[in-house]
C-alpha cells in the first residue's frame, strides 16, 4: 500500500511539472551557493527546486570562480538536469587568460559551457563604478587586445558560449563582430539593458543581426538591481524580435525570490504586455537550448 502511494505521489509530481509554465525551461544566468557573495540558495537545493518545478536546466554563474566543476557534480546529485557552468573572466582568474578557459573547458564532464567576459572586474564596470582599482581591459582605442581576440579563439575552438559580461555598448558589439568572425557559433550579450552596460534598442538589434542572443534579466526588475519596468523590457523584446532574445532570472540575492519563482513572475508581467505562452517559450526554453547547442 505504502508504495502505492509513493508510486502515486511520484506521477502526480511529474504530472505538475509537466503542466508548470516552468516546464522545459533554462535560466543560463543563475547566482547559487556556494560563492563568495552571499546567496539565498545553495546549487544542490537549487537544482532539486527546478526539476520538481518542470525545468529543463540551469547555467550556474560564479563572477570569481570556475563553475564547470559544481556542474559535473550537481548533475551527480540530481540526476535528469541539464546542468552547466563556465567561467568568468575576472581578476580570480587572470583577466583575459586564454589558459584559463582552456583548462575550464577540459573540466571532467564537458559542462563548462560558457565564457563571461569580465563582470565587476571589467575595466566599464570599474570605470562605471568610479573606483579606483585593478581592472580587465578587452580593447583599447577601440580594438580588441590580442588576448581577448586568443580568448575568442579558444571558444571557437572548444564551440563554447560566448557571453559579453559587463562590457560596454560599444565593446559588446567588438566582441560579437569578432566572435562572428572567428567562427564562434553560440553568443549571447550579457543582459544588454542593464547598467553598466545600457545598450540601445539599435545596437541590440545589430548584435543580433550578427547571432548574438540578447538576454533580459528578472533581475533588472525587481530589488535592489531594479532598473526598468516590464514596458521597458516588451519595447526592446518587440524591437530586437522574439527569435533572438532569451529570458533569465539572474537571481540569487538573499532578498530576491528563488529563481523559479523570479521566472514565473518575470513571464507573468510579460504576459500582461501582451506576449503569448508561444512567444514567451521561445524565449524561455527554445533560445536558451539553441545556445547551449541542445535540440
Amino acid at each position: 500500500k505504502t508504495n502505492l502511494l509513493a508510486v502515486g505521489f511520484c506521477a502526480a509530481s511529474m504530472a505538475f511539472a509537466q503542466e508548470s509554465p516552468l516546464a522545459g525551461a533554462i535560466d543560463i544566468h543563475v547566482h547559487a551557493a556556494p560563492d563568495s557573495t552571499p546567496r539565498s540558495i545553495d546549487v544542490i537545493d537549487l537544482a532539486r527546486l527546478a526539476k520538481s518545478r518542470g525545468m529543463r536546466g540551469l547555467v550556474l554563474k560564479s563572477h570569481y570562480e570556475p563553475t564547470a566543476s559544481m556542474a559535473y557534480l550537481v548533475r551527480k546529485e540530481v540526476p535528469g538536469l541539464e546542468v552547466y557552468g563556465g567561467i568568468d573572466l575576472n581578476l580570480t582568474v587572470g583577466g583575459m587568460n586564454p589558459s584559463a578557459v582552456e583548462h575550464m573547458a577540459a573540466i571532467t564532464g564537458g559542462y563548462g559551457r560558457f565564457v563571461w567576459m569580465a563582470t565587476y572586474d571589467s575595466e566599464n564596470q570599474v570605470r562605471y563604478s568610479k573606483e579606483d582599482r585593478p581592472f580587465v581591459r578587452i580593447a583599447r582605442d577601440g580594438q580588441l587586445l590580442p588576448e581577448t581576440k586568443a580568448v575568442i579563439a579558444v571558444i571557437a575552438k572548444h564551440n563554447l558560449v560566448m557571453a559579453t559580461g559587463h562590457s560596454s555598448a560599444e565593446e559588446d558589439l567588438m566582441l560579437v563582430r569578432e566572435a562572428r568572425a572567428q567562427g564562434v557559433q553560440h553568443m549571447v550579450v550579457t543582459h544588454a539593458m542593464l547598467q553598466p552596460t545600457h545598450m540601445s534598442e539599435a545596437q541590440m538589434l545589430e548584435a543580433a543581426k550578427m547571432g548574438a542572443y540578447i538576454e533580459f534579466v528578472y533581475n533588472g526588475l525587481t530589488g535592489s538591481g531594479k532598473q526598468f519596468d516590464f514596458a521597458d523590457y516588451a519595447k526592446a523584446i518587440r524591437y530586437v524580435g522574439v527569435d533572438h532574445c532569451i529570458l533569465s532570472s539572474d537571481m540569487g540575492q538573499p532578498k530576491n525570490p528563488l529563481h523559479p519563482d523570479g521566472l514565473l513572475a518575470f513571464y507573468a508581467g510579460l504576459r500582461a504586455q501582451g506576449f503569448t505562452q508561444v512567444e514567451i517559450d521561445r524565449m524561455a526554453k527554445e533560445n536558451p537550448a539553441r545556445l547551449l547547442g541542445l535540440e
